[in-house]
């Protein structure tokens, strides 16, 4: 896959792409990763990139022609996206990163200051993204952000095929419990199952871990996520652990959904 970064401030991506998987993905081919300084696109003498705002009002926004100029410059095919980080944009999910994923190249813009002129947002993105309802200085971060996420799941990078497919998120769920030696720590021992070396039995536990902690952390997933009458069948016992009687149901099928959206929305006015 290649990744084409437009940014202000190209220096700020090189120890983190330099490292780690990102550094074993591109040695090995897999990915290959640009950045793009936005200045080498402006065409005065000063090189500048912003201007201010029509109309009044503080700070600076970024100006088309270095933004088109350099994306021209990429010849990037019809149906490269060309994504924005901007906190107006789509929140990033997994579900977002698999969709940039199955692309062969993508273009990452890096807003900075005020934001872009209008016109690139209208007649150049084809896609904005916010990694969060919060303001950073910039979009370098975010892009970082996004890159990581993508380049995981392209197979090959990571170094289990399948170590993506057991993420928080790829299975709608988020992540179970994890353990590594010592099987004892200051009393605290692995659970029994994990170091029975039954694959079923583990795989049914991390499977209930997974669904435990999705449903006392984000239980809003369950509303989407895939569940088998066993995994619904486990949650009607964790709704029961709840103490209240309007919890201690029988849940099959669509009641199930009708409990979590319950639950959900209960979560929610309670905060």
């Amino acid at each position: 896959m290649k990744v084409h970064i437009l940014t202000l401030f190209p220096e700020m991506f090189a120890s983190y792409f330099g490292e780690s998987m990102l550094k074993r993905a591109q040695e090995a081919g897999l990915v290959h990763i640009t950045t793009h300084n936005i200045r080498d696109y402006a065409t005065d003498k000063h090189r500048t990139t912003d201007d201010t705002t029509y109309g009044g009002g503080a700070g600076m926004v970024l100006k088309p022609e270095p933004l088109f100029a350099a994306v021209a410059a990429l010849h990037p095919t019809p149906t490269t996206p060309i994504i924005l980080l901007t906190p107006q944009g789509r929140p990033f999910s997994h579900a977002v990163a698999q969709e940039l994923a199955a692309h062969e190249e993508m273009v990452l813009v890096c807003g900075r200051y005020e934001g872009v002129d209008e016109r690139v947002r209208e007649h150049l993105i084809t896609a904005e993204i916010s990694i969060g309802d919060y303001v950073l200085t910039g979009g370098e971060l975010a892009a970082m952000v996004v890159v990581d996420a993508v380049a995981r799941l392209i197979p090959g990078v990571l170094g289990a095929e399948t170590a993506a497919d057991d993420d928080s998120y790829a299975t709608g769920l988020l992540e179970g419990a994890q353990y590594t030696r010592p099987e004892i720590f200051q009393g605290w021992a692995v659970p029994a199952v994990l170091r029975s070396g039954h694959g079923a039995n583990i795989g049914r536990w991390r499977r209930e871990q997974a669904l435990r902690r999705t449903w006392q952390r984000r239980p809003e997933l369950l509303l989407t996520a895939v569940l088998t009458e066993e995994d619904k069948r486990f949650l009607a016992v964790l709704a029961g652990e709840g103490g209240s009687e309007k919890w201690k149901v029988k849940v099959k099928g669509e009641k199930c959904r009708r409990l979590l959206t319950y639950f959900y929305f209960s979560l929610l006015t309670f905060y």
